[in-house]
């Protein structure tokens, strides 16, 4: 079967369509035929050997969640997944092919009405935006700005805090394009990358969800309001400096917070039943999918240069 691997770490042209045996599902597994592939900021994020101190290694197979029909499933598995529609999160490996496997505790059935490339847009990005909103201790009538709400997990963290209540909603974006399309979805403020402009912006928010962190973290940590938090989320944008901590020193009497967050230290059970509910909505139309493109598997490398060209509103979809 066809996969994508990375040939080299760094530029996308380092990704290389390869033939590799069909995996085999290991008991409490099940394996899918793939109809969507999502293309996530975390598989660019390795694939440019970011977190090569993680164990990376070239000939890496990409890929976090896919959605298709289980074909297999391994020892201890219930033989009545075998041809149902499900989504499925892969671990942080082997979701750019036309076969994957994934613990069955990893695996939802798709509800009626959502298709397999929304379910790749929404699946693993939802989650963090809500469980983010949750670590921040968001509440209604609170200020939020989402930095980098461009991407699947910033669209649907834009929704779900306009959906309780938030006061507002700024968000942080590279055209007025992108910023037309975010207040559909219920942002309330745009600003520019460097958190400029936006008519009417607040001063400073109660809550920074942060998919971007890079060089200018530590601008926005200034622009938290006392008692603020902040959750990064991800490092699209590279890591921020090493000394960026001094911000929230230098801010003691504010009482200022920072937090990372991965769903990782969520509870699987928990996570899942966030995005069961998440799926449901989104098959009903309650909460928007993006899908910027969808390409054909062999042009991983070219939907990578499309997120590293700051290209994609939302999540671009690989299909084999």
């Amino acid at each position: 079967m066809k996969a994508v691997v990375i040939r080299t770490f760094g530029d996308p042209e380092g990704l290389e369509v390869i033939d590799v045996p069909v995996p085999v599902p290991a008991p409490g597994q099940v394996r899918i035929a793939t109809e969507a592939i999502g293309v996530g900021g975390v598989d660019a994020v390795i694939r440019r050997g970011t977190l090569a101190a993680y164990g990376f290694r070239a000939g890496h197979l990409l890929g976090s969640e896919v959605a298709g029909s289980v074909t297999a499933v391994g020892e201890g598995v219930d033989a009545s997944w075998i041809g149902q529609r499900v989504w499925a999160f892969t671990g942080l490996s082997g979701g750019y092919a036309e076969q994957a496997v994934a613990s069955v505790d990893d695996v939802l059935p798709l509800p009626q009405g959502l298709t397999g490339t929304d379910a790749v847009a929404l699946g693993g990005s939802g989650v963090v935006a809500h469980f983010a909103l949750e670590r921040a201790r968001f509440a209604p009538r609170e200020t939020v700005l989402v930095r980098g709400a461009a991407g699947s997990i910033g669209i649907t963290a834009v929704q779900l805090a306009a959906r309780n209540g938030a006061g507002s909603v700024a968000v942080t974006t590279s055209s007025a394009e992108r910023g037309a399309r975010l207040k559909e979805l219920g942002a309330t403020h745009v600003l520019d990358r460097s958190g400029e402009g936006g008519q009417d912006a607040p001063a400073g928010f109660d809550v920074v969800i942060d998919v971007v962190g890079g060089p200018q973290l530590p601008l926005f940590l200034d622009r938290l309001n006392s008692n603020g938090r902040y959750v990064a989320v991800g490092v699209v944008g590279g890591q921020p400096p090493a000394d960026f901590g001094m911000r929230l020193m230098d801010a003691f009497r504010r009482s200022l917070s920072f937090a990372t967050f991965s769903s990782d230290a969520v509870p699987g059970p928990d996570r899942q039943a966030v995005r069961s509910s998440q799926f449901a909505d989104a098959a009903v139309g309650d909460l928007r999918t993006m899908v910027h493109e969808v390409l054909a598997l062999d042009q991983a490398a070219l939907a990578h240069r499309k997120m590293d060209a700051g290209e994609v509103f939302g999540r671009v979809v690989l299909v084999p």
